[in-house]
């Protein structure tokens, strides 16, 4: 298991600024823009603390270079944040390996900003597994991922179609192969994207609200949402 002794471990959360209808657009038609960007800073907040609870993690913010600004004033000096090179989840995925792997980090995992009730363990299994694989990625339960990690950059294991999409998973794992890179899977589980997304969150934060206690006081103010029957596309 991991500890201080292991400072080649860095974990770096891909995120945006929380600007007013900028972040988790598709929960829109059922909560307003600020109700939205409030919870993607408490989930972002949540996964940082998950995050800097590791022991022996460097833990690093990576966002678009326009959002670099506003996410210093919004997380201070708790970690560092740094801009990506190039638009899209693509470029941002390769930019985290580009630029860490190169700084001579031998385990870096790149997580998303929206997992903050993820078991630590799983974090910390991800970073144990790169010490005998090329490649560790988390599924989640729609075809995507939701962690990715390597030990150095591969600059065509994110380039083509798939990312952000139902196979992107798939996609990943077979340019994987092509590249021979052993791979580890690490347990599925899901992210926040739409409605139907928070229910089984609020279900787990009732029960244990100190995994994520910021997400856990947004969704018991605004838990009548989540009351209504799911409607709109993506939430059935």
């Amino acid at each position: 298991m991991l500890d201080a002794k292991t400072p080649e471990c860095t974990l770096v959360i891909m995120a945006k600024a929380p600007r007013l209808g900028a972040v988790k657009t598709r929960l829109a038609q059922h909560f307003s823009p600020l109700a939205v960007c409030d919870l993607y800073r408490c989930l972002l907040k949540d996964t940082l603390t998950l995050a800097r609870a590791l022991a022996g993690v460097e833990v690093v913010i990576i966002c678009p270079a326009a959002d670099v600004l506003d996410m210093f004033l919004f997380v201070g000096d708790e970690v560092r944040v740094v801009a990506q090179n190039g638009e899209g989840l693509a470029a941002g995925l390769s930019s985290v390996f580009a630029q860490f792997a190169a700084e001579g980090h031998r385990r870096v995992i790149a997580f998303n900003s929206d997992s903050p009730h993820l078991p630590a363990s799983v974090l910390e299994k991800a970073f144990d597994a790169l010490a005998s694989h090329d490649l560790v990625v988390g599924p989640t339960d729609d075809g995507g991922y939701y962690l990715v990690g390597a030990k150095a950059p591969h600059p065509s294991l994110f380039a083509g179609d798939g990312m952000g999409s139902t196979n992107a998973l798939a996609a990943l794992l077979t340019r994987a192969r092509a590249l021979g890179l052993s791979t580890y899977l690490t347990e599925a589980f899901w992210d926040i994207d739409v409605l139907a997304d928070l229910i089984p969150l609020a279900a787990e934060l009732r029960a244990a609200p100190d995994k994520a206690p910021r997400t856990a006081a947004w969704l018991k103010r605004w838990g009548h949402v989540l009351d209504r029957p799911l409607t709109g596309t993506g939430d059935a």
